[in-house]
């Protein structure tokens, strides 16, 4: 597949090759460091996927939706803790293969998964927080309202490699992903994506998945943060986790080979993140000082102390962020329903734009 991606997304074979000798003592660390305050809301644990890596998802039967109300208290129970993104999840289209979710959605007046989405995030403005949506793969049509209602919003390329983890009857393709980028391209609303290390792609892989998401970023200029995540010990997942060298150089790899606008961020709560700080990570992603990570729930979100530790351990200051990194902010990226929440005259527009201001 490197041929084709390489045609693709406009990158050479000695781009990729010089890559590929990249390591730690190729790149600069990062003058800060930043994070999102942020609470974590998983609207349902389906998914029409069954990655062998993965416990985010609940089986048909078990999977359940979380009703307003529910979604109401978290989001309150956020803005209490002062946190300024809404992370909204969910499987990728759940009420594909789950019946129960789709007839309890038509229940409640929604077509799809992301109709209740789109409600949520309206939901979420008028609580007084930021939503930031990682709905899975979306088409254009699909994602250009979400976008209306989105500070940002994300998906995990993962790989551009065809690999055994993502196997299965509901195989997860490298091409949905990148057309999810690409679709949020298009639209125009500023993205996170990112690479998972160790379940099954080799070094030539993520050096391809990289150039991919710089190819993409090129095109539109909508990619504001590359996640560097690896695969965790969990009940599902039967492989190893990459040691630190190999993060080490996988952190390496992603700094050099995209520009100094995308921000590269490792998991504090699933990384070594001191002992890849050298490497050119500048974000610590969104962490929430209320809600667990659902997706890897075995690995519990860091204080925010072990944050500024982390910052101190690095010599460099912590920063706190809105789920849209600021530059995005500052050149009109927002759509007018996010502009005006951030610029309102109440409680929530004032956090806001005191997290910019800091």
């Amino acid at each position: 597949m490197s041929g084709t991606l390489a045609s693709e997304f406009g990158f050479s074979a000695h781009e990729r090759d010089r890559l590929l000798t990249t390591g730690p003592a190729d790149v600069d660390p990062a003058p800060a460091l930043t994070f999102a305050r942020n609470v974590f809301v998983p609207l349902t644990t389906a998914c029409r996927y069954t990655c062998t890596y993965c416990t985010y998802f609940d089986p048909p039967g078990e999977a359940t939706l979380m009703s307003r109300e529910a979604v109401r208290d978290v989001l309150e129970t956020g803005v209490d803790a002062g946190c300024t993104e809404a992370l909204f999840t969910f499987g990728d289209t759940p009420d594909d293969r789950y019946t129960e979710i789709h007839d309890q959605l038509d229940d409640w007046g929604h077509d799809s998964i992301h109709d209740y989405l789109h409600e949520m995030c309206e939901l979420a403005l008028d609580v007084g927080i930021l939503p930031h949506s990682n709905p899975g793969d979306l088409t254009r049509e699909q994602m250009a309202p979400l976008a209306e209602v989105n500070a940002s919003m994300g998906v995990m390329l993962e790989t551009t490699a065809d690999v055994d983890a993502h196997a299965g009857p509901r195989r997860k393709t490298p091409e949905q992903r990148l057309n999810t980028i690409r679709a949020a391209g298009e639209v125009g609303i500023p993205f996170t994506t990112g690479i998972l290390v160790g379940i099954g792609e080799d070094w030539s892989d993520r050096a391809d998945s990289l150039l991919a998401i710089r190819g993409l970023h090129e095109e539109y200029g909508h990619i504001q943060e590359v996640i560097v995540q690896p695969v965790a010990e969990n009940e599902r997942w039967r492989g190893s986790t990459p040691d630190v060298e190999d993060l080490r150089r996988a952190v390496a790899m992603a700094r050099a080979a995209l520009p100094a606008e995308i921000s590269v961020q490792v998991p504090p709560n699933l990384a070594p993140v001191r002992e890849v700080l050298d490497c050119g990570v500048d974000d610590l992603g969104g962490v929430s000082p209320i809600t667990a990570d659902h997706i890897n729930p075995d690995y519990a979100w860091p204080a925010l102390r072990e944050l500024e530790e982390i910052a101190e351990f690095g010599g460099v200051p912590l920063r706190e962020r809105l789920p849209t990194h600021a530059h995005y902010v500052e050149d009109g990226w927002l759509s007018p329903v996010i502009q005006r929440a951030i610029e309102a005259d109440d409680a929530a527009g004032e956090r806001y734009r005191a997290v910019l201001d800091g």
